[in-house]
This record gives structure tokens, C-alpha cells and sequence, in this order.
């Protein structure tokens, strides 16, 4: 018997959220009639400590019986066992295949006495994403080949919410173990309105099942008796709750989690103050829905630049918090998110832009285009705030030299590798933020600004070579997504060595048409001394810094 064998970088966030530091990815969804193009829309940031940020290819392919996948854990590469193959596999482009159908997760975790450790289960979330997309058309056909894998061979990660779309509908999908008490998993899958915007970060979103939509609601037939079984459940069924069930709320997982997806809606929505209560844990307040119908209807910009989100303009905006007084703004705070002052406990917020980020993207789904043309994954790597979207259509043969795997790693800097120049970059704006971040969004921004600009022109060609030669679009497609990165890498490592040089040693260079200023005799200018914000000033008013103050000499 022949063994083929695929495997997989590690690609995912943390696996356990046994606290608050673990915390991890973060989706955002939009229907097809909640966008103002009609695309499905389906973001996903992949954060975590360990995670480098490359993109993978799988190649179609076929397959003789006999042929056998060797399944290896997504987080640590473990060999957890082997299944048959399937006659033939699907291309996939990181986390969208050739069909436009994309999967996505963020773990919750839930009760961890439900993680099935035995060597039964050997089918881990991550592998669930790939052999989804490897053996599916649809979503639908997703959420199947996903739950039967489960039920086969048993399932061995923690909680997860799946994002699952293709061109036509859109789906969340929460799945659990059953801690090796009984095989596979119990799980429920919701169709999201098509105008309507979903979200999940980390924690269970779906509350209510509809039992009797089976339109729009499929789920495992044990979800409530299992639940009733370990004393998670004893009411009626239609007061089932999965979440409540499998991954009862605490603190980190309403303000660490909840609440990027609340923030995400309120951006969209008016009327989310309501659900403010909520997120900060009131007895009784009315739970946030798993989806809402925006106020007005999205753009794929929209929802990349929402991963950008920090909390700004909200009850949690992390540029206004005692974190971002000493570092010029900045709305980030490292690890560990909780401390104690005065036998007090406080947390720092965690927003949907975290520096920790592999890669990021927003997959673009289709249906009035042709799926080479129609499925376009928007993909960034390392923190979303300074990253730049790039258009990978579905179609691509081939990856960009500076996004490939094994371009560099988390131990072995790379100059070429995207992800080390976007590192270089954000890690510099991380100190000098409210200075620098200007200086980045404007090549961000022209960046996407042209790549945003070029679509209609660039698709509409690739559709008449559809018509004529398959192989010919699918190499303009190629040519066009290598060759967009590659330039937006080498922008990116000029724009690494200009924040470098303009902001060296705290001063600011003086610039005048896109050039370093000298002096008459051809010397630096003398820089500006641009100091503090005034909120970090504006701490020396207490007796601990009297020693600070300008005193005249006594005469």
C-alpha cells in the first residue's frame, strides 16, 4: 500500500486557551447582500507567539486507491495517524481552494475535559481546514466532509469556530470533542444571513439553535443529549444553548473575546452600546447575536481595514489607556495581558491587531465571476495594522518568492522574506507609534489604493482569456499576484530603511520633496526633537517626580 504524505507548516494560533494569554485569531463575516459588490466576504488573522507567516500551495491532484494521507497535528507537526485518500484533491492557496471555498477558525477551547487525548482521535482542527478544502465544492459540502471526518476518526483538538463560505452562502461552525468518552465530536452549523455580518474571536458565538430551520441550521444529533449526559444541560431543548453548554463566558472571554466581535459590529451597526452590558459580564444582559444586519453595506476594504481595529473610538480604545501614555499611543501591550497592582487584578484589552499575527486575510468569494477570477484571498503577513493586503487569486500556480514556505523562519531572519520586512517595519512603529504610523499607512495605502484600483482592469482581462485558453488566464492571474508582492515587499524593505533613518536615535530628519534635507555645505539639516505626547507629560504632576522639576538656584 502506497503512503502519500502532506505536510503542513505550522499554521495556526494557540491551540488551549487555558487563560487569558492564549487568546488567539479573530474572523469576520459578510454576506453576499451585506456587501456593496456581492461578494462573501471572510477574514481571518492567525496569531500566535510561534507562527511564521508564509502561504502555502497544494497542488490538485489525483489519487490510486490504496493512497493514504498522513495527518499531522497542525501546532506541533505530531504524527497522530493515517487515512485513505480521496480520488482526487482540489488546489488550494492558503486557506481558499480552487472552487472559492474557504474555511477559517479561532479556537475557544471551552471544557477542556472534553479535548479527546486518546489515540482514537487523530484528526485535528487544522487538518479539518485542509482536508475541507482539499475535498470540497461547496460550503455545505464543507461542513459534511468535516463532520464525517470527525465522526470516522475521531476528533483531538479543543473547542473551534469554523468560518466556512463559498461564493453562495455563508456558515459558522462550532465543534467540540467528547473527551474520548465517546468518538468524534458534537457540534452545530448556522447559515449566516446573506445581509447580514457575522464575527467570532476565541469564544462559542452561537447560542439558540434553530432545531427546526434544517434549512439554515445543521447540527450533531447528540448536540443536547451528550450535553445532558455530562450535566452540562438539563432543560428544554428548544432553551438549549451551545455555548453555554460547552464554553460557559468568564471574563477573558467576554473582554477578550466577545468583545472584537462586538466591536466589529458596532463599527457597522448602530445600537450596539446595547450589548455593552454583555461584554462586560452584568447578570442577565441580553446576549450579543451571532450576526446583525450593518447599517450599510461593506467593501472589501472595509473589512481589511477593520482588522486594523484597536478599539478606537470605543468604551476600550487602546490608544487612550495608561499603556499607550509612554509609547507615543501605541495600542498594543505585551504579554502578560493580566497583572496585579494592590492585590487588585487588571487586564489590558485584546483587539483584533495584535503584533503576534503570522499572516492575515481577507478571502473574497464570488459568484458573477468565474471561480479563477472570483475567489481573490487578500492576504498580509504579520501584524494586520501594517501589513498590506495582496490580491492571490484561487487560481494562482505559484507562490511569491518572498511569501514561500521555508523563506526564512521564526529563528532565521530574512531580508527577502515579506514577513520579516513587515516585522521590521511594525516593530519600529511599536515605539514611535503616533510618529510613524502616518509615515507607513501612506505606503500601505498607496500599496492597496492600486492593487484596489487594478482588479476591475486585471479580472476583466483574465475572464476573455477564460474563454479562449484556461491555462493562459491562469498564468496572467499567476504573473499578476507574484508580481504585485514581490514589488510590495521591496516598497516595504525601502520603507523599513527610510523609518530606520528618519526616526534613528529619537529625532525626526527634515524632509522636503520626498528627500532628506542638508545644509548649504551639503551636511545633515539639524533634526526636529519631536519629545513625548502630553499625556506622558502630563504624569510628572505628582510628588514622585518633584525631583524632575526646574528649579532656579538660590541667590
Amino acid at each position: 500500500m502506497k503512503m502519500k504524505s502532506i505536510i503542513y507548516s505550522v499554521a495556526a494560533a494557540s491551540i488551549a486557551m487555558m487563560g487569558f494569554d492564549a487568546m488567539a485569531c479573530t474572523n469576520l463575516l459578510a454576506g453576499k447582500n451585506a456587501t456593496i459588490d456581492g461578494s462573501v466576504l471572510i477574514s481571518y488573522a492567525a496569531d500566535s507567539h510561534t507562527l511564521y507567516g508564509d502561504l502555502q500551495y497544494l497542488p490538485a491532484a489525483d489519487h490510486k486507491p490504496g493512497d493514504m494521507r498522513e495527518i499531522r497535528e497542525w501546532d506541533t507537526g505530531k504524527h497522530l495517524g493515517n487515512i485513505p485518500e480521496v480520488a482526487h484533491t482540489y488546489a488550494v492557496v492558503g486557506n481558499i481552494n480552487e472552487h472559492q471555498v474557504t474555511v477559517a477558525e479561532s479556537t475557544f477551547g471551552g471544557r477542556h475535559e472534553l479535548a479527546d487525548t486518546t489515540k482514537d482521535a487523530i484528526i485535528d482542527y487544522g487538518s479539518l481546514i485542509y482536508l475541507a478544502l482539499q475535498r470540497s465544492r461547496t460550503a455545505r459540502e464543507a461542513i459534511k466532509v468535516m463532520t464525517d471526518l470527525v465522526a470516522k476518526y475521531g476528533y483531538c483538538s479543543e473547542g473551534e469556530s469554523f468560518s466556512i463560505g463559498d461564493p453562495n452562502e455563508l456558515w459558522v461552525m462550532e465543534m467540540i470533542g467528547k473527551g474520548g468518552k465517546e468518538k468524534g465530536a458534537v457540534w452545530v452549523a448556522i447559515r449566516i444571513p446573506d445581509d447580514c455580518i457575522s464575527a467570532h474571536a476565541n469564544q462559542s458565538r452561537i447560542y439558540r439553535i434553530p432545531l427546526k430551520d434544517k434549512q439554515n441550521c445543521m447540527y450533531s444529533k447528540d448536540v443536547i443529549s451528550f450535553a445532558r449526559k455530562m450535566g452540562y444541560f438539563s432543560g428544554k431543548d428548544e432553551d438549549f444553548e451551545f455555548s453555554r453548554a460547552y464554553s460557559p463566558a468568564d471574563f477573558g472571554t467576554l473582554r477578550g473575546c466577545d468583545a472584537r466581535a462586538w466591536s466589529y459590529f458596532n463599527r457597522f451597526k448602530s445600537g450596539m452600546d446595547a450589548y455593552l452590558p454583555f461584554i462586560n459580564g452584568k447578570k442577565g444582559a441580553e446576549v450579543m447575536p451571532l450576526y446583525v444586519k450593518p447599517d450599510r453595506k461593506l467593501s472589501c476594504r472595509d473589512v481589511q481595514n477593520m482588522m486594523r481595529d484597536h478599539f478606537e473610538g470605543t468604551p476600550f480604545d487602546m490608544t487612550k489607556d495608561p499603556g499607550a501614555k509612554n509609547y507615543f499611543d501605541v495600542p498594543y501591550r505585551y504579554r502578560p495581558m493580566d497583572f496585579t497592582v494592590n492585590g487588585v487584578k487588571y487586564s489590558h484589552e485584546r483587539a483584533i491587531a495584535t503584533q503576534q499575527t503570522g499572516w492575515v486575510f481577507v478571502s473574497q468569494m464570488r459568484a458573477n465571476l468565474p471561480d479563477p477570477v472570483g475567489g481573490c484571498l487578500w492576504f498580509g503577513v504579520d501584524d494586520a495594522n501594517t501589513a498590506v493586503f495582496l490580491p492571490m487569486y484561487c487560481s494562482i500556480t505559484e507562490v511569491p518568492e518572498s511569501y514561500r514556505q521555508g523563506k526564512g523562519d521564526l529563528y532565521n531572519f530574512d531580508f527577502d522574506a515579506a514577513f520579516w520586512v513587515n516585522n521590521l517595519v511594525a516593530n519600529q512603529a511599536y515605539h514611535r507609534y503616533s510618529q510613524m504610523i502616518p509615515d507607513i499607512r501612506k505606503v500601505q495605502g498607496e500599496i492597496e489604493d492600486k492593487c484596489a484600483n487594478d482588479q476591475p482592469a486585471i479580472e476583466s482581462r483574465a475572464v476573455e482569456l477564460l474563454k479562449t485558453n484556461r491555462d493562459e488566464a491562469i498564468q496572467y492571474l499567476t504573473n499578476y499576484s507574484v508580481n504585485t508582492a514581490q514589488n510590495a515587499t521591496a516598497r516595504y524593505q525601502d520603507l523599513a530603511k527610510y523609518l530606520f533613518v528618519k526616526y534613528l536615535d529619537g529625532n525626526r530628519k527634515k524632509e522636503k520633496d520626498g528627500k532628506f534635507l542638508r545644509n548649504e555645505y551639503g551636511m545633515p539639516a539639524q533634526p526636529d526633537f519631536p519629545g513625548y505626547t502630553q499625556d506622558y507629560y502630563n504624569q510628572f504632576g505628582i510628588p514622585s517626580c518633584d525631583h524632575l522639576k526646574e528649579v532656579e538656584p538660590e541667590k
